[in-house]
């Protein structure tokens, strides 16, 4: 018991330290990965998501001025539905 006790203790705080240690270079790695297409325009831009199901969500994403409902899947993505940009974002988005 006391053998099962003291491996716990060795163990444990080394297992945390791995998933932080694993947590910390994926945030490094994406920072770096952004910073790297930060000079870059970008064609389209994710605006909203909402989970209806596990494995299914929907999507809008904005594209050339225009805002395109994407349902995605398992199985892929599907375009639903496509609409201008609201008058007030168009607005905000010209320099």
């Amino acid at each position: 018991m006391v053998w099962y006790v003291l491996k716990l203790l060795l163990l444990l705080p080394l297992l945390a330290g791995l998933i932080w240690g694993s947590l910390w270079l994926t945030r490094k790695a994406q920072s770096h990965m952004t910073r790297a297409e930060g000079n870059k325009v970008k064609a389209a831009r994710l605006v909203e998501t909402t989970f209806l199901a596990p494995g299914i969500r929907l999507a809008v994403i904005e594209f050339r001025g225009r805002e395109i409902l994407v349902g995605a899947s398992k199985q892929g993505l599907v375009r639903l539905a496509e609409a201008d940009l609201p008058v007030t974002r168009a607005v905000e988005l010209q320099p």
